[in-house]
Order: C-alpha cells, then structure tokens, then sequence
C-alpha cells in the first residue's frame, strides 16, 4: 500500500483575500437578491439555480406575459390606425408647413388610398385592411403620438427592441425574462419567431448582452411546418431519453468542476442551462409549436399562410406558460414601402389582420387576455408626403411613403391596458406628436409598470453601472392602465 504525504495548500496573502472577499461579497448579493424576490429555486435534483424559474415582481402586476406583434420596416400610421382627412384636401400640393424634416426628398400631400371606419362604442376610426382587428378595438389603446430618434432602420430597431440606439443592450424580452423567469421550465422564456431568416440587426433585436445568455431570445425560423425543421436538434435520432439524461448528467459533473475551478463563468453557466433546456424541450416543444392540434374552427378564424401560423403558435406558447413571445412580420423590411404603398400594406395587413383578429379572441375565450399584454406596431411611422424617386430610395414611383420617426402609432391591448382610447395625436397632417407624445423609453416604462416593475428599479450591474430597459429616461403613462 503506498502512503502520500499531505501537501499543505499555501496561498499569498492577496489570494487569501481574494477567495475569502469573493465569498462574503456572494453571500450579501443571496441576501439582496432573496429580499427582492430575485432568487431563483434550485432545479430539483440539482444544487444548481435554475434562473428562469418563476420569480416575484416588485408589484402585483397586471400583465404575466407579453406577445410582441413586431410590423417590421415601419408601418404607416397615416394607412391603418390614425385616419388624417386634410391629406385629401392638399393631394397632390405641397403641405403647409416649412420644416417637414424627412430621411429623403419628398413631395406633395399623399391622402390614404384606404378608406377609415369607426368602429366599436368607443367609435375609433380604423383603416378597412385591418377591419378583423378593429373588431376588438374597445380592448385596445391606440397611442398616436409615438416618436424615435431617427428616421432610420438599424437604430430604430434597436431603440424599440432594446431601449437604445446605438450600443449594445439586452432586449426587452431578455428583461422581462430576467425580471419574471418563466412559468414553463420545458420551453424557453422568451421565443422570437421570424420567417425566412433574420431581421435587420439579426440576432441583436432579441440579443441578452451582457445580461446571462439564459435570458436571451430562441429563435424560430416560422417559415418550416415541420418540426425538425422548425427546431433545430429536436430529437435525438441515435440515443434514447435515458441514456441522453446520463450524457448530461455526466457532462454538467464536468462542468461543475470547470466552474469550481475558474469562478463565476455566466458563459459557462448559461450554457449548462441551455444543455438542459434543450433536453427538456424535446418532450413538450413539438407538441406546442404543432397547430394541427388546434380544432379545425380554430384554424379556419386564423386563416392561412406563415403570418397566420405563427400567430396561432404565439397564443398556444403563451398558453403554455412562455413569458414573452415575439412576432416577426417577415424578413428584411416588408412594411418599408418606399413605392407602391397601397398594393404593398394591402397585401401585408392581409397576411396578419384575420389572425391578430382571431388572437384577440382566443386570448379573451380562454381567459388570458386580462393577463396578457399584446403590443402592435413597427420601429417607426411614414411620412404625409409622397416619397420622390431618387438612386436608392424607390423604384422610380411616386405612390409611397419615406420614413418618419417624429410620429407614429402603435397599439395595446390585455394585460390591465385601458382599452378603447386615442393616446395623443399626431398633427394634423400625421408627421410630427404634438398632443402627449410618447417616447418609446415611455412606452417600455408603462409595458414593465404593466407588469408589476418600476423601471427605475429593474436594473442588472455591469461595467461598474447599474443599467436598466429605460437607461436614465421613460415616464409610465398612467392614463394607459386600466
């Protein structure tokens, strides 16, 4: 029998200090973190916290998960929900204004090709491409008076998706995971589902920064109708579900030690958690993405096509306890109609009006639109002038819109929303908020108060700052609650 003789361990004085300062400074972070609500159970089996499980606000909120309906490439306001009649008494002549401050040169006054219709006892006047929609319209706000930074794509993405323009910020979904966890431990908190490939920033638009990468969004190609297709490595074709369970058991054993050795890691840790979230997925993913499950009137009221699809997909995640689910309108740019505007909003609003319709119907049916926040709208609106052709800008016609982030439109409903209201306005020829404009800081602070956050207070350190959705602005619009 061979005998070793004990090696004394020996630490410098500055390691000392160092493991013994890291260790105090832990136990006051579980103390904070417990006391807010913010500490995670751990998984059963596992001494490991699981930080998407479920976790307390810091106020009983209204709202428990969100649905983002994202009409990407900018929508008009002036063509869907915010009707301004004088454009048809300047069509085809110059506004009379001096500072219609656009991306590009533009012309004369462009009246609506659509026709308006109040509908509702509130007596709100919506577009007739998305009269499916308007038929819910005393459960929605409709805010008029939005307004960005800049008229262009990549920022205003950004601005709405993240809260800032420029750098790089967890996405909004990816705060509201860190905030509530999520009801359902066998799918992801937050999927974004977008058809055809990525948007315009690409991952960035549901990116978790420097948030734990637990937190940041799954991305669904909606396009596939076939589950393998629609989720990558959905199954396993060469292993069973128990020997795949002792494959990662193993591997996590490997991964604690790795952790043990080099200290908080969130790469590493993130990448554990999403080891196990995907195992788990493979026993209830197929089944929630599957809508051929849905009853055939069902199915009939959403209507056909991607837009439809994923719509219904977005109800029965949310159903089944996803936290935040993100809609993706296409790729590229498909509200962005610098030409041709009426056939192209027609032709878009009819490919998501029956669904969004039919969604705000299920969600009420089941008894989850009174905790669910629907958020509808692009990154920006569309200028009252015709967009002049120029080398880049259309194709040569005179029948769209250029880009206008000085006023817009988006819509709420659900989630302890006050329904069947106009917040603001726009002027009266819709290109610049004049009555309570509502910055889109503005907006993430009602949507977190919505769900039981004061912004000011959701705040994740980094760098040596704490940072929050809203950065140093955003006031919440009481007048939007219920």
């Amino acid at each position: 029998m061979s005998h070793h003789a004990s090696v004394p361990v020996r630490y410098t004085r500055r390691e000392m200090l160092r493991r013994s300062g890291t260790g105090l400074g832990v136990l006051g972070l579980a103390a904070v973190l417990n006391d807010d609500g913010l500490l995670a159970a751990p998984v059963e089996g596992s001494a490991r916290l699981n930080p998407l499980t479920p976790k307390a606000s810091h106020f009983a909120g209204r709202a428990k998960r969100v649905i983002h309906l994202f009409m990407n490439g900018g929508p008009s306001h002036l063509d869907t929900f915010d009707h301004k009649p004088s454009l048809e008494k300047y069509a085809g002549k110059l506004l009379p204004r001096e500072n219609l401050r656009t991306e590009r040169k533009t012309g004369a006054a462009f009246p609506s090709p659509f026709k308006f219709q109040k509908y509702g006892e509130s007596g709100i006047e919506v577009s007739e491409i998305f009269q499916h929609t308007a038929q819910h319209i005393d459960d929605i706000a409709v805010i008029r008076s939005m307004h960005a930074d800049v008229p262009n794509h990549e920022p205003s993405l950004m601005l709405m998706n993240c809260g800032e323009s420029r750098l790089v910020r967890p996405s909004f979904g990816s705060w509201v995971t860190y905030g509530l966890g999520t009801e359902n431990q066998n799918l992801p908190g937050f999927v974004a589902m977008c058809p055809g490939g990525y948007p315009i920033t690409e991952t960035q638009n549901w990116q978790a920064a420097f948030l734990p990468g637990i937190f940041q969004g799954t991305y669904i190609n909606s396009q596939h109708t076939e589950i393998e297709k629609l989720i990558a490595h959905i199954r396993n074709g060469n292993l069973t579900a128990e020997a795949q369970r002792k494959q990662l058991d193993a591997l996590a054993r490997l991964n604690d030690l790795h952790l043990k050795e080099r200290g908080k890691d969130d790469v590493l840790e993130s990448r554990i958690q999403s080891f196990e979230l995907a195992y788990r997925m493979q026993s209830e993913a197929a089944e929630a993405f599957d809508v051929s499950r849905e009853p055939k009137h069902v199915l009939e009221a959403y209507g056909l096509g991607t837009q439809a699809r994923q719509i219904l997909i977005a109800r029965r995640l949310i159903e089944r306890g996803v936290r935040f689910v993100q809609v993706w309108h296409g790729e590229g740019q498909p509200w962005d109609n610098h030409d041709d505007l009426a056939d192209g909003h027609r032709r878009l609003a009819g490919q998501c009006d029956r669904a969004i319709g039919a969604l705000l119907t299920d969600l009420k049916r089941l008894g989850l639109l009174e905790e669910t926040l629907v958020l509808w709208g692009g990154e920006f609106g569309r200028t009252p002038t015709v967009e002049l052709p120029q080398a880049g800008a259309n194709a040569g016609k005179v029948n769209g819109r250029d880009h206008n982030h000085w006023g817009f439109t988006v819509w709420m409903a659900g989630g302890g929303v006050k329904g069947g209201q106009v917040y603001g306005a726009t002027d009266e020829f819709g290109f610049q908020a004049v009555e309570n404009p509502v910055h889109v800081h503005d907006l993430h602070a009602t949507m977190l108060h919505l769900l039981g956050f004061d912004h000011e207070r959701l705040t994740y350190r980094y760098a040596g700052r704490d940072f929050r959705l809203t950065d140093v602005h955003g006031k919440v619009i009481h007048d939007l609650v219920a």
